[in-house]
């Protein structure tokens, strides 16, 4: 991103960007294996692991946060939920959202899966929103994948690529997992690209409930 420099007597106005360090990348590991048998033995998870980016684009592991006074307009797409139910984002106005994209087959997706599931029930008291955008799998193949992981927020079935085009500037088309914090105004707070650590996320949330 762009940086400016900060303005004096004003909050500074920069997007910050971080990349994971090693030992955070290593803990969201530990933490995936400790918190699911079934990603420990997954040998797509694995992959991630190996970090050699077979069925997956791997993003760069980047953290971006965006100023109050640098976010774009409120998101704005509809989508359909796996059991047919259309979501409109202006529902989103009033509460925190994260939106993951994801795919079954995605090697890191199913590492954080664990690390996502466990940040829903955490923030569920709080009002935060989840919901999970897979970008190929037919219904059977995700909802397997939710059950495996334990995963009780919805997904968009969006094969059809609707949500993925209404955010394409801010979700690479080929870097899943992506993850996005939208603040109570319906925009983008900030990004994960690429695999999430669950501290990192947790903290983002945190920063946009607060506001």
């Amino acid at each position: 991103m762009t940086q400016q420099t900060p303005v004096p007597g004003k909050s500074n106005g920069l997007s910050r960007r971080r990349i994971l360090s090693a030992a955070g990348a290593a803990t969201a590991l530990g933490l995936a294996a400790v918190l699911s048998g079934c990603a420990a033995d997954d040998p797509l998870a694995s992959q991630a692991r190996a970090g050699d980016n077979k069925n997956y684009v791997a993003g760069d592991g980047s953290v971006t946060e965006y100023a109050k006074e640098t976010r774009k307009p409120p998101v704005a797409f509809t989508g359909t939920l796996y059991d047919g139910t259309k979501v409109n984002s202006a529902e989103f106005a009033g509460k925190v959202t994260v939106l993951n994209f994801w795919f079954a087959a995605c090697a890191p997706c199913r590492v954080e899966a664990p690390e996502l599931r466990d940040l829903h029930t955490e923030f569920a008291a709080q009002g935060v929103a989840f919901y999970g955008v897979n970008l190929r799998d037919e219904q059977g193949t995700a909802q397997a994948f939710e059950q495996n992981f334990g995963i009780t927020y919805p997904s968009f079935n969006d094969k059809d690529g609707q949500v993925l085009l209404a955010l394409s500037g801010m979700v690479p088309p080929g870097a899943v997992p992506t993850t996005l914090v939208l603040d109570k105004q319906g925009r983008v707070a900030s990004r994960v690209l690429g695999q999430l650590e669950k501290g990192t996320l947790k903290a983002l949330i945190t920063s946009a409930v607060g506001e």
